[in-house]
This record gives C-alpha cells, sequence and structure tokens, in this order.
C-alpha cells in the first residue's frame, strides 16, 4: 500500500504584480509601479491647469479682462521702480479719487456696449449737468432739488435717444450723436462762461475727506462709483435684465425668438447710460466746483477706452463691469506716471490710450475668431 506523504505548499515567488511578500524585492517593484502611476498622475494635473489657463487667457470673455488686470498691475509696478512713493497706497486711492465720475461713465457705457451700441452723447451730458447745477444753485435752487431734478433729465434723454434707436431705428452712433450736440448746445444757452459754485453743501462736500487709517482717504464721490459698481456688478451677473443685456449683445434677432423683452432691454440700456452720465456730471461738479460749456469734451471717448480696454466686446455679447473698473485705472495710472515724469506733455496720454486701445481691438478679433 502506498503512503501518501504530506505536502508543503512553498510560498510564491514575484510571480504577481503589486509587491507580494519575496524577499527578492517584489515591493520594490510594486513602489516602481506606485511611484510611475503618481508621476503620470502629476504630469496629467499639470497639463490640465496649464490647458485650463491657456483657455481662459484665450476666452474672448475672461481674456481681455485678464489682459487688462495684468497690464494695470504691470504698469503701477514700473512706475514703483522708477519714482519714488510711487508704490503707496495713497497714490492708489488718488486714481479713484480723480476718476471716480469717469468710473461711473464707463459703468453706464458698458451696459450700451454690452447690448452692441455706443453712446457718445455721455461727455455732453456730463457738461450739461454741471450747467444746470451751477446755474441753478446760483439762482438759490436747494441742493435736494438740484440733484434729483439733473437726474431726472438726463435719463429721460437717455429714455429719448433709446426710442429714437427702437421705434425709428436710428443707428446708435447717429442717434447719440444727436444728443450730443443737443446737450452741448444747451450748455451755451444756459451760459458761455464759467459759472462757480458756492454753494455750501457743495463745497463742504468736495472738501469732506474719508479716513481709512494709516494716513489714507477717500472723497465720498469715490464712495458714490463704487456703489454705483456693486450694483450694475450685481444686476449685470445676477438678474433677468442682465442675461437679456447679454442676450441682446449675442443675438438680438435669437433673442425675439427665445422671447426675451428685447424692446425694453434696448431702451433701458440707454436710460441707464443717461443716469450714470447725471451722476458722473454730479461727480464732476463736486471735483471742480464749477460749470463749464466745454466740459468733458472727449470724456465718452475715454469711456469708451476704458470699456474695451476692460474687455467689453465692441460687437457686444462679452463685457464685465469690473473690467471697465479696471480700464479706467489703467488710464488713470498712465496720466499719474506721466504726472509723474513731469517731462512730459499730458498729450502722451492720448498717446498711449490710443496704442492701448488699437492692441485691445486687434486682441478681441483675434480672440473672437479663434473662438468661432
Amino acid at each position: 500500500m502506498t503512503s501518501l506523504a504530506p505536502t508543503t505548499t512553498e510560498p510564491r515567488t514575484g510571480g504577481t504584480s503589486g509587491g507580494g511578500s519575496t524577499p527578492g524585492g517584489g515591493r520594490r517593484s510594486g513602489g516602481r509601479a506606485g511611484g510611475g502611476a503618481g508621476g503620470r498622475r502629476t504630469r496629467f494635473d499639470m497639463i490640465h491647469v496649464l490647458s485650463g489657463i491657456r483657455d481662459t487667457f484665450g476666452s474672448p470673455k475672461y481674456g481681455p479682462v485678464l489682459v487688462t488686470l495684468i497690464l494695470f498691475v504691470a504698469v503701477f509696478l514700473a512706475g514703483g521702480l522708477r519714482y519714488r512713493g510711487f508704490l503707496s497706497g495713497q497714490v492708489f486711492l488718488n486714481l479713484l479719487v480723480d476718476n471716480a465720475y469717469l468710473i461711473v461713465l464707463a459703468v453706464g457705457m458698458t451696459f450700451v456696449i454690452i447690448t452692441g451700441g455706443i453712446d457718445l452723447s455721455v461727455g455732453a451730458v456730463v457738461a450739461l449737468s454741471t450747467m444746470i447745477a451751477a446755474s441753478l444753485l446760483q439762482s438759490g435752487w436747494s441742493p435736494g432739488v438740484v440733484i434729483p431734478l439733473i437726474l431726472v433729465l438726463t435719463s429721460l434723454l437717455g429714455l429719448l435717444v433709446g426710442l429714437m434707436i427702437h421705434v425709428f431705428k436710428v443707428q446708435p452712433f447717429i442717434a447719440t450723436l444727436a444728443a450730443m450736440f443737443l446737450a452741448r448746445g444747451l450748455c451755451y444757452v444756459i451760459s458761455k462762461d464759467s459759472i462757480s459754485i458756492v454753494d455750501p453743501f457743495f463745497v463742504a462736500f468736495a472738501q469732506t475727506r474719508i479716513p481709512l487709517g494709516g494716513g489714507l482717504s477717500v472723497t465720498p464721490s469715490v464712495i458714490i462709483a463704487l456703489v454705483v459698481v456693486v450694483v450694475a456688478v450685481f444686476v449685470l451677473g445676477y438678474t433677468r435684465f442682465g442675461r437679456t443685456v447679454y442676450a441682446l449683445g449675442g443675438s438680438e434677432h435669437s433673442g425675439m425668438l427665445m422671447g426675451l423683452p428685447v424692446a425694453r432691454t434696448k431702451v433701458l440700456v440707454y436710460i441707464i447710460s443717461g443716469f450714470c452720465s447725471g451722476v458722473a456730471g454730479v461727480l464732476f461738479t463736486f471735483y471742480t466746483l464749477s460749470g463749464y460749456s466745454l466740459t468733458a469734451v472727449g470724456t465718452e471717448l475715454d469711456a469708451i477706452a476704458a470699456v474695451v480696454i476692460g474687455g467689453t466686446l465692441l460687437t457686444g455679447g462679452y463685457g464685465f463691469v469690473l473690467g471697465s473698473v479696471l480700464g479706467v485705472l489703467v488710464l488713470g495710472v498712465i496720466q499719474t506716471i506721466i504726472t509723474f515724469e513731469g517731462t512730459l506733455s499730458s498729450w502722451w496720454t492720448k498717446i498711449f490710450i490710443g496704442a492701448l486701445l488699437l492692441v485691445f481691438i486687434i486682441l478681441q478679433k483675434v480672440l473672437t475668431a479663434r473662438r468661432r
């Protein structure tokens, strides 16, 4: 009879992947496999991040805004390296103080350009606002009546422009050009000379500084401008009206097919622009304490340049209010650097603005062409 001897099972050697308990290096091979997978994962994540950054900068929606932000930081730092005292908080705050009225103008212009329109009347409306304020205050009217009256009148002018564009199908360029001549002509009807403002409320408001600590301060006009910006950001980003504004700029015909209130929106954006022009005029009156017929000549071009440099497409459909604010700050920091330089004419500001505007228009064309 044959006896069966018990058999013993030998431990398996590195036949399995992943690190069995072999003394010969099974664990090391598993570690190399895990390390290789981790390295590939890291490389994949890096490629994914770089691709996301490239897509963001290549987007016609976000690309120009990011370029504007980088441009502002670069110019501000360049000014700090060249001029002593430039990199200070008060220099930055002074950009807001000196350009509070232009920020408000750019906000109204942003609404208009996002819809694919344009408003050439804003500079003349600012001048008209200063002339109305100065003349009525000189006649003894109360500031509590003058300021609301200016805002109502400028909004009505915006309503008139919006109705011309929608009802009579007049091109925005022509309609707002007519409004510009109308407003500028009314300035000369009121007075050909400069009118000083000595009203106690206006003088006190103009001289008030709001301390922020550390020797920093701003004027109340900056607070008003920032409030306008916050309200505009909310309206454009979080309301049905704001979404309709973007849709109208993307394709007015598609908006009509979707049942969007195209007519009402088109008129409202010009009312908003007129209202913002009135607010900007009041802020400019606080800044200068005078009214003058030739005030703000060419300011409409500064507002358009700030909006375009801030990333809003001239063809409509893309744009951000905060981008327009950045555009205003870029214009302001260029003017500040020229002031610090002391040897350059103020006309160099226009030269630099023209060059930047040309670059950003080309950038917009390139990004929109790539998008298609």
